[in-house]
């Protein structure tokens, strides 16, 4: 029997606890997509570490590894939701020409793979600090065409220029109504929370969240025919849950609760929450087994493989969430899927290193690194360049 890797991970009080690492996890692959949920995992960017840039500008992708990635998740059965937040698009991060690029490959990469994937559109490529209402709406538009010309589905996403120029409900209304009327198949509506964007505070032109379901209720209403659902992003399970109640027959909730998914996607027995999420970006293997157990009628296995993973996500996802990135990319790091630990943003500081040691152990856990010793050998380096050092193993307890 091989013996795995002991490695010395610091404590919050500032000792060091030994930790033995785990097995990996034995995968059972689906035949194909799964669908007793749809499920869509949102992928990070893989970035060329090795290549040279000049300091201000975006560092070069790693194509290769980033479309690799996506083949994983649907060899799991997952869908993936593209260019979205956690593959670090916006202003610190991939502009509209490289999302743009990075649509193309992944849908020609899903087109090889009978993989679902979902794009987000929105309206980034706008260099004026306050366009108009109406230009707002061309940008998204041109968004819009762009994905569904290459024969993707496409995620709406909240627009910072909208939130800096809409006086009211009815201004937000104005463009997505348009949007909505030019969708050639059906969409998804991102209701993104102040919880993951601070800056998009009062979303919808209102900071009460009922009163904003009420007015994503109406416009699913509206639009029902157009759209496939509204992704939620608001971490309230409650809120979530009476949403959903409240929508048209075939517009679906899609989660992004990265706390409450096993209740919101099992369900109360009459409503239930689809996925789109950033931390089944990390969770793959356990995820597809969660699904495999309920589209076998399973649904206590469903729910005890998807609840052993909540302390991973509340690790992840601890505040400020929208620095979870650096733990999806992390994970990645550690699992072998890339190169080296860096961010399209420059981001790995975004996380302590406190932070980062208690993920790693929660992944290994779960069996999530399908080679233990090159997880232990990478986070070894990565705590001695942050000077911890293995010589204290000894004395660790």
């Amino acid at each position: 029997m091989t013996t795995l890797p002991s490695i010395a991970l610091p404590t919050a009080d500032g000792t060091l606890t030994q930790h033995t690492m785990s097995s990996p996890r034995l995968v059972t692959l689906p035949s194909g997509r799964l669908t007793a949920r749809t499920v869509l995992a949102a992928p990070h960017t893989v970035v060329d570490a090795r290549a040279t840039y000049t300091p201000g500008e975006l560092p070069p992708v790693d194509w290769d590894a980033t479309i690799a990635y996506r083949e994983l998740l649907w060899s799991h059965g997952l869908g993936v939701a593209e260019a979205m937040d956690t593959s670090e698009r916006g202003p610190w991060g991939l502009r509209w020409p490289q999302a743009q690029e990075l649509i193309e490959r992944s849908l020609a990469a899903a087109g090889r793979h009978d993989g679902l994937v979902l794009c987000g559109a929105g309206t980034d490529q706008l260099t004026d600090a306050r366009p108009s209402l109406a230009g707002i709406t061309e940008a998204y538009l041109e968004q819009l065409e762009f994905v569904q010309s290459r024969g993707g589905g496409a995620i709406i996403r909240a627009s910072h220029a909208l939130h800096r120029v809409a006086r009211s409900t009815e201004d937000y209304l104005q463009v997505y109504d348009a949007v909505l009327d030019a969708v050639s198949q059906p969409c998804v509506v991102h209701w993104l929370g102040e919880v993951f964007d601070p800056d998009l505070r009062g979303y919808w032109g209102t900071t009460d969240l009922d009163e904003t379901a009420r007015v994503l209720t109406d416009l699913a209403e509206r639009h029902a025919s157009r759209l496939r659902g509204i992704k939620v992003s608001i971490l309230d399970q409650r809120r979530e849950e009476a949403f959903r109640r409240g929508l048209p027959e075939g517009v679906q909730v899609l989660t992004g609760d990265d706390h409450n998914y096993p209740a919101l996607l099992a369900g109360d027995g009459t409503h239930h929450s689809d996925g789109l999420l950033g931390i089944f970006t990390s969770l793959a293997p356990v995820a597809s087994a969660a699904l495999q157990a309920l589209e076998a009628g399973d649904p206590a296995t469903f729910r005890a493989e998807l609840d052993a993973t909540l302390p991973l996500a509340a690790t992840m996802f601890e505040v400020p969430a929208a620095s979870y990135k650096t733990g999806v990319v992390f994970l990645a790091w550690l699992g072998g899927h890339q190169d080296a630990f860096r961010m399209v943003s420059g981001r790995e500081g975004a996380r302590s290193l406190q932070h980062l040691s208690e993920l790693f152990a929660h992944a290994d856990r779960l069996g999530l690194f399908p080679d233990p010793e090159l997880a232990a050998h990478r986070m070894r380096s990565f705590l001695a360049t942050s000077g911890v050092e293995q010589s204290s193993l000894a004395r660790a307890s």
